[in-house]
């Protein structure tokens, strides 16, 4: 007998009569309706999902991960490898924007490497996984071997069942790995009808004749692995990379234990794409926090039919479009939650 994958199993469903409720609630809320926008709509949404009319988020938890990828050797970055790791020393020390936006909201960070190109990197607080050094080049080869693919799924699984154990109402993701947007856009196009060209922008910053570059690796990979990309763990394996298969994880994680993950940028919609792909019943546990300025990220939410909260211009990736909308979140559930009804006001609704 055949024994499925674990991202196979069953999701949780919305809890449709808990929707209902934080309807009905929203219509007696002393406003007109629809006057708090889709910021009503969020409230309601999360009530399906947390199962109860008023829906809160009090232990929110965010996961950076990381890794390095072998298709930099074909120039797609506008930063040398060695800024994955050494980013990895900023975010432990601090100092990047995704350390301070925790730090000021008090949302616990955790760090998981799951392979840079230094193998012997020691840092404190961070979860050393090295399942190799950065993934292999895909425009040559397959990016992972199945045994590295599995694992890097089973990381992110790993990571929201341990902030399970401690408590977590909203699961909050980001990513480092340079050359990461190469194998994001490579993916999402193994996995829908989207074109390189549609997808390829400048990533950590490159110029028209480096998008150029980007391009054609894409398309060279892609030509190289079409035979292979119509099963979407294949296509994940093949054109992906360690941190997008474990965000895939988390996502697929969150679905089935019932905890919405909030989508932060480019990178992380390739992944939540590939977690839609890989069992639908991912979807509806989804909700995406920006529209980001890495100009492919636009027709990965229309893939997902997704409505993002923010559009900041922001490019920046390390979750920090998720850590922004987090408090817009929070707000919404306070609003739904503690404004008065019209009955309770003693204020006349219209006729």
């Amino acid at each position: 007998m055949t024994v499925s994958p674990w991202w196979q199993q069953a999701c949780r469903q919305p809890d449709t009569a808990a929707e209902a409720a934080a309807l009905a609630r929203q219509a007696q809320l002393t406003k007109p309706r629809g006057a708090l926008g889709a910021l009503e709509a969020l409230a309601v949404r999360l009530a399906a999902l947390q199962g109860r009319e008023k829906p809160a988020i009090d232990k929110p938890h965010l996961t950076l991960f990381a890794g390095d990828h072998g298709v930099v050797a074909e120039g797609v970055s506008a930063y040398p490898q060695a800024v994955t790791a050494q980013m990895l020393g900023n975010f432990v020390a601090g100092g990047a924007a995704i350390s301070v936006l925790a730090r000021e909201q008090g949302v616990p960070l955790r760090l998981v490497d799951l392979g840079t190109i230094d193998t012997s990197l020691e840092l404190p607080g961070v979860r050393h996984l090295r399942l190799g050094a950065g993934t292999a080049n895909f425009v040559l080869q397959p990016a992972m071997t199945v045994a590295q693919c599995a694992a890097a799924l089973q990381a992110g699984r790993d990571t929201l069942q341990q902030v399970l154990a401690e408590g977590c109402d909203l699961f909050l993701a980001g990513e480092m790995g340079i050359g990461n947007t190469s194998a994001a856009t490579a993916l999402a196009c193994a996995l829908s009808d989207l074109q390189p060209a549609q997808l390829t922008g400048p990533g950590t910053g490159l110029d028209g004749a480096g998008v150029g570059r980007k391009l054609a690796v894409i398309e060279r990979a892609l030509a190289l692995h079409r035979e292979h990309l119509a099963d979407p763990a294949e296509a994940l394996r093949r054109v992906g990379g360690f941190e997008l298969a474990a965000l895939a994880g988390a996502y697929l994680a969150c679905a089935q234990a019932g905890v919405p993950a909030l989508v932060d940028g480019f990178i992380c919609t390739a992944a939540a794409l590939c977690a839609v792909r890989l069992n639908p019943g991912v979807q509806p546990w989804l909700l995406f926090a920006h529209a980001g300025a890495e100009p492919g990220h636009a027709a990965l939410l229309a893939e997902l039919e997704a409505v993002p909260l923010l559009d900041l211009g922001l490019r920046l990736g390390e979750g920090s479009g998720a850590a922004l909308a987090l408090p817009l979140i929070k707000l919404a559930c306070m609003l739904h939650s503690n404004m008065a009804t019209f009955s309770e006001a003693l204020v006349e609704d219209k006729q």
